[in-house]
């Protein structure tokens, strides 16, 4: 059996919440490259980045029906969403969806911010990294 790769093993994709000079925030979609690596010995190799620093993390559960007017971010941090559905919508009126597995980093800690809405019937819980600034 020939064994074919996806593209999608060498790189992971997350979205990206920033702010431009004007205070009004974006989406953006960033690509991050991975390579085959033995990280873990014994272990069979597997795809890995390059580290980037984090040192600590925290959840953000939200209720159902749980509305986060627009605010700025608290601090630059990535939200895994680990359960529920949630929509997210830039100051430029751009709206996304987000459920289980998907990965958004805020960067917009002034300016006008971002609204989050929990749209799930559910709590919808997050898992979050706070990172420094780029």
């Amino acid at each position: 059996m020939t064994k074919t790769l996806s593209p999608n093993l060498t790189q992971v994709t997350y979205h990206r919440i920033y702010m431009d000079a004007e205070g009004d925030s974006h989406f953006d979609v960033v690509t991050v490259e991975q390579s085959l690596a033995r990280a873990a010995p014994p272990a069979a190799p597997f795809y890995v980045s390059e580290d980037r620093p984090a040192s600590k993390y925290r959840f953000y559960t939200f209720e159902p029906g749980w509305i986060g007017e627009l605010h700025p971010a608290p601090t630059r941090q990535f939200l895994a969403l680990m359960s529920g559905a949630v929509e997210m919508k830039t100051t430029d009126g751009t709206v996304r969806r987000f459920g289980p597995g998907d990965l958004v980093l805020l960067e917009d800690t002034s300016g006008k911010g971002h609204l989050t809405r929990n749209i799930g019937d559910g709590y919808s819980t997050f898992l979050v990294v706070p990172v420094p600034a780029a």
